[in-house]
């Protein structure tokens, strides 16, 4: 069971940080650490692949046979499979290089991205993991900051979304923790 540690009300959203497994999220979407070519093997990828089911794996390569790899910074969507949600938010985050290759920029436009998607469907809710700070090696505590900027200009920007909830949910106790801490609007 997911527990809250933080909720902050901006306008008529509610941004929450989450302890919890994202693939146990009740929301109409979650947002997945992707790599470029949707291969979902590892982390939080392969977690929703294996609790969600191999139909997930098999939309995300056709997207990729159709348009190629995704971008890093841009989100693409499937259905959700045997998740609760119902759809699966692809977003791709930088790879941390010692933070002079845009990682920054990129993480923003990733988080940013993934909001767009969930915009674009209509979802009232939508949850996603901190992105690109497991295996990609984007540190936390600079993470933190760039999640904030980018969830406070969606809602600047998108003040007729029917986004209702934007989690931020994490396994780690230690991430959700620092999120918790640091997080704010």
């Amino acid at each position: 069971m997911a527990e809250v540690i933080k909720e902050i009300q901006v306008g008529k959203i509610t941004v929450q940080i989450v302890r919890g497994d994202i693939t146990e999220e009740n929301v109409d979407a979650i947002v997945n650490a992707a790599n470029t070519t949707l291969k979902h093997g590892g982390g939080v990828a392969g977690a929703i692949v294996r609790r969600g089911g191999y139909l997930i794996q098999e939309e995300s390569d056709e997207i990729v046979k159709r348009n190629g790899p995704v971008k890093t910074g841009d989100a693409v969507v499937t259905s959700a499979g045997n998740l609760k949600a119902k759809y699966v938010i692809h977003t791709v985050g930088p790879i941390w290089r010692g933070g002079k290759n845009n990682e920054d920029e990129l993480l923003y436009m990733a988080v940013h991205s993934a909001l767009l998607r969930a915009d674009e469907l209509g979802v009232e809710s939508v949850s996603m993991p901190a992105i690109s700070t497991g295996i990609y090696g984007f540190p936390k505590e600079r993470a933190v900051p760039i999640f904030a900027r980018a969830i406070g200009d969606f809602i600047k920007e998108h003040k007729g979304t029917k986004l209702k909830r934007i989690r931020i949910c994490n396994i780690d106790p230690k991430t959700s923790k620092l999120f918790a801490e640091k997080f704010s609007i």
